[in-house]
């Protein structure tokens, strides 16, 4: 069983005079921009790493597509981008960043790891538990004995094997608690009856599919090859507005032409169509991309360069603002 979350270091978030986040918006917040260029949150690319795509398709799912997506191109305006979920883990660890997306297992190994200063948060805002399935293929040529495995493995004694230091999972039978392994691990029995009443989504697989090949290439795209662009004027937007130099309006003014998807436009190059990243132009890529590595470079190229365009003009329009 696994839940979605982030893991923090509470030194690091002391160092930096930041609050201890509670949701998937806490992260996107202009506060965790002033540590900038010196980032205080860790994300991987959601082309290297499928539990980190799980948690941005998560947030689509809690807030919808426009605003899911302001909180995800936020987050990694506030990020270093790591090339796999695992590097974020450790830095959090390390301490080289305050606070880190994560699934549970890297929290709860954090938490072995540096006990100190680690802990697993799950966000208040949403997230989703879920148990990993195993099946019996019906080409099985020794069903029984196959069925056997499986009783054994949902046992109490084969879900012993998620109590290991080194593996440090949910089970899914709660009665491998009462076995030797499982009284030594009270930190997983606390964190498995916390899991049991997080704040958990009614989350579509069908609906997250039918985009996410379209979702990693956007975010790989429009946040992690243009990142140095971008984390530049949301440090500067950030600033600005808590700083008083602009009104709460023209921020979120700012805000918006800087993270809407429906409003990024770039050519299909397929088509030559103009079009702009709705939902449904992220279904209907979905399928191309799958089937074309040549399509999928095209469009990365295109979403690339409208947003180098769209970063480059909030920040000049900003600057001319502000003076």
């Amino acid at each position: 069983m696994a839940s979605f979350g982030f893991t923090i270091n509470k030194q690091k978030l002391t160092e930096f005079g930041l609050p201890t986040p509670q949701k998937w918006t806490d992260l996107a917040s202009p506060d965790f921009a002033v540590t900038l260029p010196t980032p205080s949150v860790g994300v991987a690319d959601a082309i290297r790493s499928t539990s980190n795509t799980r948690m941005y398709e998560i947030i689509l799912q809690i807030y919808g597509w426009e605003e899911g997506w302001k909180i995800i191109t936020l987050m990694g305006a506030n990020a270093r981008i790591y090339d796999e979920s695992g590097l974020v883990r450790d830095a959090v660890i390390r301490g080289d960043i305050a606070v880190g997306i994560t699934i549970d297992f890297y929290g709860y190994t954090a938490q072995l790891e540096n006990p100190e200063q680690c802990q697993y948060v799950l966000p208040a805002d949403g997230s989703i538990v879920n148990g990993d399935p195993i099946a019996l293929v019906v080409t099985s040529k020794h069903p029984e004995a196959a069925q056997a495995f499986i009783a054994w493995v949902l046992s109490a004694e084969g879900q012993t094997i998620w109590m290991h230091p080194k593996v440090n999972r949910m089970p899914v039978n709660p009665k491998v608690f009462e076995t030797s392994e499982g009284q030594a691990r009270q930190d997983l029995k606390q964190a498995y009856e916390r899991t049991l009443s997080a704040s958990s989504i009614e989350f579509s697989d069908e609906l997250a599919l039918s985009y996410e090949e379209a979702m990693r290439w956007f975010f790989h795209a429009t946040i992690t090859r243009p990142h140095d662009k971008l984390q530049e004027v949301w440090r500067e937007l950030a600033l600005a507005y808590l700083m008083g130099k602009i009104t709460k309006e023209q921020f979120e003014d700012f805000v918006n032409r800087l993270t809407n998807p429906t409003l990024l436009k770039f050519k299909d190059p397929e088509t030559g169509k103009e079009l702009t990243f709705t939902q449904e132009v992220a279904q209907m890529a979905n399928k191309k991309i799958m089937k074309s590595p040549d399509y999928r470079n095209a469009l990365v190229r295109a979403w690339s360069q409208a947003a180098e365009e769209r970063y480059t003009e909030i920040l000049n329009e900003l600057k001319s603002l502000i003076g």
